[in-house]
């Protein structure tokens, strides 16, 4: 390059030492704007195809018993006789999510439950010897691990001398009818002790009550609300009118590993919160949203949790029965 020509370039060139570092220092930060501008985002986002103001329930609505709502550090119950048991729950007495022995003594008199679903594989949810105690007609587990599951089964029918009964796979977003529930697989953010295993939390469907059963989980990831059809971007109009969640990690907690594959009232109550204002939550006037998967590391007795628990949330105990519409 000739020298005339490269002195022409050179003075289009800005000059970086001419620029004041204490001046920039000295310029505001830019902030994005806290909440949506007034009117809502453009086209739609992220309130598009949401549901309806107003929800009006067709149908008995599904009846909950919380046999457990404990996490896994409950092995026992605490000096005061306070006890938790495995989280687990019994739809409209027939279909079971999740069971370990701890949970025995709160199936109440006279139900008979049939199936069972699994979310996964830890021990404070799975427990092969005590299902076979139950004589369920089906059950099933993520297709993921239905190999390793069919051979703890095996094992537990050698053991305590009952037959296994059908074990079917569970297919991310696969609806499957039993006893008048649609029951529906979504992903969770959790991790079993196998890096192969999808981990589980489950949609229950009956009518037009649409349940949430969300444990264990570190909050919702945007993949299960889309099989929920629930997403930010879903195209159907769905919505929840039913939630039950974990709240492993308390109301005020030291955050330690846990914090990566299970939640806290606060994660909670801010689910609830984005959904609900999206219409993706619609639950009937007085409606609550369960906490359960409680961690014995936070614990309080009933009563005192009862009174620090933000509205709508509301801490479950062991033999509650609720109707969810």
């Amino acid at each position: 390059m000739k020298r005339r020509d490269f002195l022409k370039v050179a003075a289009l060139v800005p000059v970086a030492a001419a620029v004041d570092p204490l001046a920039l220092a000295q310029i505001p930060p830019t902030r994005p704007p806290q909440g949506p501008p007034p009117g809502g985002f453009p086209g739609g986002f992220p309130d598009m195809n949401a549901g309806p103001a107003v929800y009006e329930p067709t149908g008995p609505g599904i009846q909950v018993r919380f046999l457990g709502t404990g996490g896994a550090d409950w092995r026992g119950p605490m000096e005061n006789g306070d006890l938790r048991r495995h989280a687990s729950i019994l739809a409209d007495g027939k279909v079971l999510f999740d069971f370990t022995a701890s949970a025995a003594d709160m199936i109440p008199a006279g139900a008979r439950p049939q199936v069972i679903f699994f979310t996964h594989s830890h021990d404070d949810h799975y427990d092969p010897k005590a299902v076979l105690g139950l004589d369920l007609r089906r059950i099933y587990v993520g297709a993921t691990w239905i190999d390793r599951a069919k051979e703890d089964f095996r094992k537990a029918s050698e053991a305590v001398g009952k037959p296994v009964p059908e074990i079917l796979p569970v297919a991310l977003g696969q609806p499957i009818e039993e006893e008048g529930l649609t029951v529906t697989a979504l992903p969770a953010n959790h991790a079993s002790n196998f890096v192969e295993e999808e981990t589980l939390i489950y949609l229950i469907e009956k009518d037009s009550t649409r349940l949430l059963y969300a444990t264990d989980t570190g909050g919702l990831t945007a993949r299960a609300l889309g099989y929920a059809g629930a997403g930010q971007f879903s195209r159907s109009r769905k919505f929840l009118t039913g939630i039950i969640m974990e709240a492993t990690m308390g109301l005020n907690y030291e955050p330690d590993f846990r914090l990566f594959s299970h939640s806290s009232v606060a994660m909670v109550q801010d689910t609830v919160k984005v959904l609900a204002g999206n219409r993706k939550y619609i639950p009937v006037e007085g409606q609550k949203v369960w906490l359960t998967h409680l961690s014995r590391s936070y614990y309080a007795p009933q009563a005192e949790l009862d009174r620090t628990v933000p509205d709508p949330l509301r801490y479950a105990y062991d033999g509650l029965e609720v109707l969810i519409r």
